[in-house]
């Protein structure tokens, strides 16, 4: 048994290390006007269901200006929210309106890079080479005889090229898509924009910031070549461009802006070193990073458990809570992940044509909700998991996601986890991506009034979560348990096990079962792939 101290139980101004969050993709979550396009008035309208489902903070991706090359994450404008969505003045009353209810806010900001239509690069583009404004980029001459080769041979974080010519020939670098060059963090006009940016929102009731690309800011001025270097995570050398020390300084002075309005930061930090990953977490920087060995794990109890062991234990020196999530934004949905032969995910192993046995996901993934909120620390909600959701198969001429593109259309792209909700079986009018016809079976009014469905077990579970003793930040204590099975103890009694099993297995003793991802069979036994919260 292994026993993992986490601070004791929140206090208002830590309801982080305990809250449960809702990821909003404002573009599918609700469309108030009715134009196939999610919007602030939409989500709006549903805070009540949102306040019903029971969780404490909405996390927003990007709801800014922006001509929506990658989803949003080509930011053109910071402090105006693109008309798509709403107005500035619509998000202040969602702010407003959100934390009458109780729920909090959480905004995304994208350090790594700007869209190709923000002021800076279009002012740098005429600027010409040499210039200030080019300054704030990585523009560089080409290499060849005449400058007609890339300066470098980084890879993308997305399929394709990493350096863009421009028409007087120099290039210049973007990680990303060219929509979204680079900016150079060495510059103090860059730190200082994006400072102002964090008191703008914060000015305005936000509660944090979600760090998109948060490990890979700080670039190595020189911009070397990786080739003849060693693959990550490159001991005994400083990459590049990825979880650079200078990193932690402008994470410094962020946290610093953040406790001046009692506001917390989320990373989006992937490392493979838990112990670097523990850097950022360290009391002066961010609150909480994501855990994504966790969301990437498969449905293997032995798999599963090293990794909640080793998140916990690396979040231990540094006082941090840990976060679990099972999807969001860019990941196959978790019912259709958990029923492939491939449990797990990596972005390498997207194709198209993946046989899935959606009953068998859909039984996991109810049973993996219920792990994963009675684990020690913070939890994420991808909108949409609630109701169980399946990854949507989006035709071929309706797929918009560049990493389908940039892959020569080998990689079916992040589209089909973004398909708006069905609050109704009647679809939206001309959605931005198509709802698959059967998707009126996941309708939230139909579940709302299902006591068996997805919706209703997220209710109970997460008002639970909130009301009843044991949950949320606190120890945690492995119990014995046959193979293939998870059981630990919480404080106060509360005794979570998730059968991963070949065959039922029975219950440790218990004085009540609070709630149960499937039912018990007639023996009173607790089957395959099913979860139980049982108090002791």
């Amino acid at each position: 048994m292994a026993d993992f101290p986490l601070p004791a139980a929140a206090s208002a101004a830590d309801w982080w290390r305990s809250a449960a969050i809702y990821q909003v993709y404002p573009r599918s979550f609700a469309d108030g006007d009715g134009d196939g396009t999610g919007d602030l008035a939409g989500v709006r309208a549903k805070l009540p269901y949102l306040a019903e489902l029971g969780v404490d903070a909405l996390w927003f991706t990007p709801w800014y200006l922006s001509p929506l090359a990658d989803g949003g994450y080509d930011v053109a404008d910071y402090r105006t929210i693109d008309p798509a969505f709403g107005t500035l003045d619509e998000a202040e009353k969602l702010i407003a309106e959100a934390t009458g209810l109780g729920i909090r806010t959480i905004v995304d900001i994208v350090p790594n890079h700007v869209s190709d239509q923000h002021v800076w690069f279009r002012a740098a583009l005429a600027a010409g080479p040499g210039s200030p404004e080019r300054a704030l980029f990585h523009f560089r001459p080409g290499r060849g005889e005449h400058g007609e080769l890339p300066p470098g041979d980084w890879p993308s974080q997305f399929a394709g090229a990493t350096w863009t010519q421009v028409p007087d020939g120099e290039w210049y670098l973007h990680l990303f898509t060219p929509e979204q060059p680079d900016l150079n963090w060495a510059h103090p006009a860059v730190r200082r924009e994006h400072e102002e940016v964090l008191r703008f929102w914060f000015e305005r009731g936000v509660a944090g910031v979600r760090i998109d690309s948060a490990a890979l800011l700080a670039k190595d001025p020189a911009l070397p070549d990786l080739a003849g270097r060693p693959g990550e995570p490159w001991p005994g050398e400083v990459h590049p461009y990825i979880d650079r020390d200078e990193l932690h300084d402008i994470y410094r002075s962020w946290r610093a802006i953040a406790d001046e309005f009692g506001a917390i930061f989320v990373g989006e930090v992937w490392l493979p070193d838990s112990e670097r990953f523990a850097r950022y977490l360290r009391p002066d920087e961010l609150h909480t990073a994501f855990n994504f060995s966790f969301l990437s794990c498969p449905w293997d109890a032995a798999r599963l458990r090293t990794s909640i062991e080793e998140t916990l234990a690396e979040h231990a020196p540094v006082g941090a809570p840990a976060t679990w999530v099972l999807c969001n934004h860019d990941v196959t949905r978790t019912v259709t992940r958990y029923g492939r032969q491939d449990t797990g995910f990596d972005f390498a192993a997207k194709v198209f044509g993946t046989p899935t046995d959606l009953a068998l996901g859909t039984r996991r993934a109810r049973a993996a909700a219920l792990l994963t909120l009675a684990l020690p620390g913070a939890v994420y909600v991808y909108q949409g998991e609630e109701l169980g959701l399946p990854e949507a198969d989006v035709p071929l001429d309706r797929i918009q996601d560049p990493m389908h593109f940039r892959s020569g259309g080998r990689d079916p792209g992040r589209d089909g986890c973004r398909v708006p909700l069905p609050w109704s079986a009647e679809p939206w009018r001309n959605p931005w991506l198509p709802q698959p016809a059967h998707w009126a079976t996941y309708a939230a009014d139909r579940q709302a009034t299902d006591p068996e469905s997805t919706l209703t077990l997220y209710r109970r579970a997460l008002g639970l979560r909130r009301a009843a003793r044991g949950f949320g930040t606190g120890s945690m204590e492995w119990l014995p348990a046959p193979d293939g099975v998870l059981a630990f103890a919480r404080p106060d009694g509360l005794v979570c096990v998730v059968n991963l099993s070949e065959g039922p297995v029975p219950l440790p003793g218990h004085t009540s079962l609070l709630l149960s991802s499937a039912p018990l069979d007639d023996a009173g036994l607790l089957p395959q792939d099913t979860a139980v919260w049982l108090r002791t």
